[in-house]
């Protein structure tokens, strides 16, 4: 089911204008979970970093043995296309997707062969969130998973079940997202984007180590704050480190900037810091 009324599909080779099936039943994505998407945005008439997110969908097609089929520059060509099937004022998700069809049978049915590929792009129009939106954490007894057990450096439809169990346990106990712990329990991002702190003035976030990906607008957010001057540390942080921080904030593709306003028994202030953030993207994103 879209998230969306107003669906535009590009599939073979053609912009259709509604949620189009893109699968069959025996497709390896379908009953094998070889499938890999990216989200990137448009919204007041700009689309940040589109291109690093399109380049990211074939990395993450990559890693699940899948052949990415369309380069960069052809998905940036037909997003741009199908883009003008929206008013200019409309926000959009932009996902483009891969997944497997055939299996390799050298390796039997479990591995998808690179012969065959299947492609879309889904362009929903999906608001982006008020500017005074905020949310709020608990902890989750569900971890992240390093590479050895599952594909953690893709962008792969598999791994969100997990996310989706993390969601469902917090809605459980009040709370809109959890903060996630990777394998030695310290803390990796939410369950539904990478996440900040700051103390002191001073910006911290989880270093990557390989259980999450670092996403491209939490690279963003990283070199804006750098150039301005802001002190930002990526290093080990453990959650008595975000109950004790003046501020939290998420970075995600979706709504870019979403200040934290609890974890679990501890309140926080949307920050000077976090409100910065937001506005120096805003900034950064119309001029480029």
């Amino acid at each position: 089911m879209a998230v969306s009324k107003n669906v535009k599909t590009y599939f073979d080779g053609a912009w259709h204008d509604s949620d189009v099936p893109v699968m069959g039943a025996a497709d390896h994505g379908s009953w094998l979970g070889t499938t890999v998407f990216d989200g990137a945005r448009y919204f007041d008439g700009m689309t940040p970093d589109l291109e690093a997110h399109l380049a990211r969908v074939n990395r993450s097609a990559a890693a699940l043995m899948l052949n990415p089929t369309v380069s960069v520059e052809d998905m940036l060509e037909i997003t741009r296309e199908g883009l003008k099937r929206f008013q200019p004022d409309e926000a959009v998700y932009i996902r483009p997707m891969y997944w497997g069809i055939d299996s390799n049978m050298d390796y039997s049915a479990i591995a998808p062969t690179k012969d065959k590929t299947g492609f879309a792009i889904c362009l929903e129009a999906i608001p982006m969130a008020k500017p005074d939106a905020t949310t709020s954490l608990t902890r989750t007894r569900f971890r992240r998973p390093v590479l050895e057990d599952a594909v953690v450096n893709a962008k792969a439809g598999c791994l969100y079940p997990n996310n989706a169990r993390m969601l469902v346990e917090a809605r459980s106990k009040g709370f809109a997202n959890a903060l996630v712990a990777d394998a030695m329990g310290n803390v990796a991002e939410t369950a539904t984007a990478n996440v900040f702190m700051v103390k002191d003035g001073e910006v911290f976030t989880p270093i990557p180590n390989g259980t999450f990906l670092a996403g491209i607008t939490r690279s963003r957010h990283l070199t804006n704050m750098r150039s301005d001057g802001l002190l930002v540390h990526e290093k080990v942080l453990s959650f008595e480190d975000f109950a004790g921080a003046d501020e939290v904030f998420l970075s995600g593709n979706m709504a870019k900037v979403t200040p934290v306003t609890s974890f679990d028994d501890r309140q926080y202030q949307v920050g000077p810091v976090t409100r910065h953030v937001r506005e120096m993207y805003w900034d950064w994103a119309s001029s480029n």
